[in-house]
């Protein structure tokens, strides 16, 4: 199934699938608990991001030509951070730029493919992992480079948690209907120029380990959404390089999920 959440026109938060011309199919119930097919048709005043998690979970360095190009041997173990649930943002929603990120500007985007947890996960053996997936989604785990590295501290946490630093969607394909996540094209687009181009085969750790390696000793609660690491061709290994300015436009294209486009704004 392909489910969307929006806005509907009384201003009411719905679950909807078959979602085309502003308009989708009006699912009832709740994405985790579960969801329920109607016969009603409604309009969509507004596309939200498919969920609002509890926790996101980012892994770096997890595309082994990413990790060529930034000059870094491939890690031992996941390298895992997390991201602020507050940095979500909807589909076609601005990414902002705030003022401690501009000076100088160095906000870079990431086009990754994001796991979506269905249920309590702890101690999970790879085997098994992905029966936990409710299903996957297409980010943008933009990031502020100034923070990330060493003129700040190299405070991750920050560099990626900013409002709206983490743009999330159109749709969530459940993980019946997308049952390889290691086989899917994924790309990001710049102002129409393609800055990534890679396949999901190229991760160093794949969905099932990522879902081990975070649930060993630790609860992933339903809802929690983990992102699974960028492919090479980010703003700060080009020469010269290349970051996010007003005016942008960022689209990140996942195979089987479909195109998150997002503006980028200067926050006033």
């Amino acid at each position: 199934m392909r489910i969307i959440r929006f806005i509907d026109e009384a201003g009411q938060q719905r679950y909807g699938k078959d979602f085309a011309k502003g308009e989708a199919r009006l699912l009832d119930g709740e994405l985790i608990t579960g969801l329920v097919e109607t016969d009603k048709i409604v309009k969509v005043q507004k596309l939200l991001a498919p969920v609002a998690p509890p926790a996101i979970f980012g892994i770096g360095l997890n595309y082994h030509q990413h990790a060529k190009e930034t000059g870094m041997e491939a890690p031992k173990y996941p390298v895992v951070f997390m991201k602020n649930p507050a940095s979500i943002a909807n589909p076609e929603d601005p990414i902002f730029l705030h003022s401690s990120c501009m000076e100088p500007p160095e906000v870079d985007y990431e086009a990754e493919l994001a796991v979506v947890i269905g249920l309590a996960a702890k101690d999970v053996n790879t085997a098994d992992a992905l029966d936990c997936v409710l299903g996957y989604t297409a980010a943008n785990d933009v990031s502020a480079r100034r923070w990330q590295g060493r003129r700040g501290s190299g405070q991750w946490v920050r560099g990626k948690s900013f409002d709206t630093f983490c743009p999330l969607g159109p749709e969530l394909v459940t993980a019946d209907e997308l049952q390889d996540p290691q086989n899917l094209r994924l790309t990001c687009k710049l102002n129409g120029q393609v800055m990534q181009d890679a396949n999901t085969g190229d991760m160093i750790f794949p969905v099932a380990e990522l879902i081990s390696f975070l649930s060993s000793g630790a609860t992933l609660l339903p809802g929690t959404v983990i992102l699974t690491g960028t492919p090479s061709g980010v703003g700060f290994t080009r020469k010269p390089p290349v970051y996010l300015m007003p005016g942008d436009t960022v689209n990140v294209t996942l195979e089987g999920i479909g195109i998150l486009s997002n503006p980028v704004e200067l926050q006033k």
